[in-house]
């Protein structure tokens, strides 16, 4: 590895830590093969690595970390009022009651143990008491039970995850028609999978090059134009499409995956970091024109609304595996936004995708 500045190194590994630093030039380590016939990643690195290189990847990381809390904070808070609402519209004490939990939960407790359930509601049960949140004290101080719409402000994303998983197939069908989903279970696998994500997001975990749960993928215009193979289930690809259509529907306006998109555009180009890391797919897996498609799409859209600093750029610079991650990008926003044609035909834009024509 090639280190320009020796004491700005020793200095951020004093700051950082060398066991957090090592997960970013870990791929760029050479990949060699034992006497016994297994590969292992040797001590010796990828011509052209630098030290530089891995601390711009960590504080790309960094940024990456905070555009995908931007997300899982609007969808936490929405499904949180979703479930509130459509469990608690029936009784305001609902989140403690056993009816509307899966049976199969309730009875699942053994040699005395409490159920998941119950688990569930002691853990809540505590939080309650040790809030400092003013409307839970006020309902403490007056001594009146919490109604839903108030205790789910006590719930983080995995306590709210869990009680969708543990509530009976009635209430999650209402909840998923909520969410625009047709499988009970696709949901709560996809809660999982964020969880997990946010969770090493607040704790300032790498996110780069991690796996995850698979996640299943529904069959829809959306999803299928994303051509997510089994690989990228497991990858924060499929997490960041799955987060862009919970965020692209709570928020039409959105533009979070452009933020997203403009952030890839200048991540470091370090020897064995690629965008298929990810599983952003590469340029064999795109239909022979798509690219030339794309860019007619990305340059009418420029010239209608104004630059787009990055997307342009990102598609004729840097690598095909970043292309395809613009092409998915710009396949989700197009998909879904509400906005039409422009009436004076010159503008009409010639793209593949389904009318009214969203440039």
């Amino acid at each position: 590895m090639v280190i320009h500045d020796s004491q700005r190194a020793m200095r951020k590994l004093s700051q950082v830590g060398y066991y957090r630093l090592s997960g970013f030039w870990y791929t760029s380590r050479i990949i060699r093969t034992s006497d016994e016939g297994l590969s292992f990643r040797s001590d010796d690195f990828l011509p052209g690595t630098s030290f530089e290189q891995a601390y711009d990847l960590y504080l790309f990381d960094k940024k990456l970390r905070m555009l995908m809390m931007d997300a899982l904070e609007r969808i936490e808070i929405h499904i949180r009022s979703v479930i509130a609402h459509e469990v608690g519209r029936y009784d305001p004490l609902a989140y403690r009651k056993e009816s509307y939990i899966n049976q199969r939960l309730l009875n699942d407790g053994r040699n005395g143990k409490p159920s998941t359930f119950e688990k569930w509601r002691n853990k809540l049960d505590l939080k309650i008491q040790d809030s400092r949140d003013e409307c839970i004290m006020w309902h403490l101080s007056q001594q009146k039970e919490i109604p839903f719409w108030v205790a789910v402000e006590t719930w983080d994303f995995g306590q709210m995850s869990k009680y969708y998983a543990m509530l009976n197939g009635g209430m999650q069908a209402k909840i998923i028609k909520r969410l625009q989903l047709d499988n009970k279970q696709t949901l709560t696998k996809w809660l999982q999978c964020l969880n997990l994500l946010r969770n090493r997001c607040a704790h300032h975990s790498r996110i780069w090059n991690r796996k995850h749960a698979v996640v299943p993928i529904p069959k829809s215009i959306f999803f299928d134009e994303l051509k997510i193979d089994a690989r990228a289930c497991e990858r924060l690809y499929s997490a960041i499409c799955i987060m862009w259509y919970l965020v692209k529907m709570i928020g039409p306006g959105s533009t979070w995956i452009r933020q997203v998109a403009e952030l890839f555009d200048k991540k470091p180009n370090m020897p064995g970091c690629s965008y298929e890391s990810m599983a952003f797919r590469n340029q064999a897996s795109l239909e022979p024109d798509s690219e030339t498609r794309l860019d007619s799409c990305m340059q009418t859209t420029t010239a209608s609304r104004g630059p787009r600093r990055g997307l342009v750029q990102f598609l004729q610079h840097i690598s095909c595996a970043s292309v395809s991650f613009i092409h998915g990008a710009m396949n989700i926003a197009l998909l879904i936004t509400s906005q039409r044609c422009a009436p004076d035909a010159s503008r009409r834009c010639k793209c593949p995708y389904p009318t009214p024509c969203p440039l």
